[in-house]
């Protein structure tokens, strides 16, 4: 069998949290009020929200990805007692309507005027993504949005990439995987997808026997890539 490539590629399938959407706007809208250590806790906040969803598959639990956030942010406020609790509700609000990265529209519209077919496949319910989506107007450049409920369990389980296969009715090689998340991307390319790291921070690399087909600093790279 060969190895994958972005040559064959029909669909482009987006993770949504950190990929699209950035997951530390809704604390920085709330700076202000939350103060000083509002970045430490909205990296813990994140930390712990991925560690619920890897305890919970590899444990076979699910809850939704939902009662995780809230169950990472109450933990993050224990931990930074400076913080007023009272901005929770703000908070959890904001998260339901995240900022998505500036340059996400205009590269999901790009994709689909060359007629690849694009989605989201994410750890969020279908209600957040939903509210997400919406808030951030991504939903006319989008042909699906798929949620790792359907299988109720979260990435990087293979039963949740999976749902991109059969509900995009496309062939593994066929979809390009795309995540600003080295994890995830590791976990897709372990399923078979041919995948695209986002690397806006310039990390260095990790999981070497699990490489993206490709890196790139930020969506707008996504068209001459795909081109």
């Amino acid at each position: 069998m060969q190895p994958p490539s972005l040559a064959s590629i029909r669909v482009v399938v987006f993770d949504a949290y950190g990929t699209l959407f950035d997951v530390h706007s809704a604390v920085a809208r709330h700076a202000a009020r939350i103060g000083p250590d509002a970045a430490r806790l909205s990296e813990l906040w994140r930390t712990k929200q991925l560690e619920y969803s890897w305890v919970s598959a590899l444990a076979g639990r699910y809850e939704p990805f939902w009662a995780l956030t809230e169950q990472a942010l109450d933990h993050a406020l224990a931990r930074y007692p400076s913080v007023d609790a009272a901005a929770r509700p703000l908070l959890l609000a904001a998260y339901r309507e995240l900022d998505a990265y500036p340059e996400a529209s205009a590269a999901l519209a790009r994709l689909r005027q060359r007629r690849l077919r694009t989605a989201i496949l994410s750890n969020g319910d279908p209600a957040m993504l939903g509210a997400a989506v919406a808030s951030a107007g991504l939903g006319n450049h989008l042909d699906a949005v798929l949620s790792v409920d359907a299988a109720k369990t979260f990435k990087t389980d293979p039963r949740a990439y999976g749902i991109a296969v059969a509900t995009l009715a496309a062939d593994k090689r066929e979809i390009a995987f795309v995540s600003s998340n080295r994890w995830d991307v590791a976990g897709a390319t372990a399923f078979g997808f041919p995948s695209i790291w986002v690397n806006r921070s310039e990390l260095p690399d990790e999981y070497p026997s699990l490489p993206p087909l490709a890196a790139i600093r930020h969506l707008g790279e996504l068209s001459q890539l795909l081109a």
